[in-house]
């Protein structure tokens, strides 16, 4: 019988929110990427707010964005499913999600 372990790999999602967001939306997509990593097996380790920053350029008719890092672990095949639904996330203007 052979079995098989899914190692756990780290990796940082940077998730970039309109710069005009209320902080009552930027809790609850926060808890709502949470639950998402959670759904797909995830554990996040680390939530870091980095707040409001200028954007190099307009994306969506906004030049700043607010910014959300997250640091978690996550097995191999599921990052693609939670790529897929951060794609679904209508108030996520960009992310970006790269293994450590």
């Amino acid at each position: 019988m052979v079995y098989f372990v899914l190692s756990m790999n780290k990796y940082e999602l940077t998730a970039i929110l309109d710069g005009k967001v209320s902080p009552a939306k930027v809790k609850a997509l926060k808890e709502r990427i949470e639950k998402l990593i959670a759904t797909f097996g995830g554990k996040v380790e680390k939530v870091s707010d980095w707040g409001v920053k200028d954007l190099a350029y307009k994306i969506a008719k906004s030049t700043s964005g607010y910014y959300l890092l997250f640091e978690l672990e996550l097995d191999g095949p599921s990052n693609k499913g939670l790529d897929l639904k951060l794609k679904m996330e209508e108030e996520v203007v960009r992310y970006l999600l790269i293994r450590v």
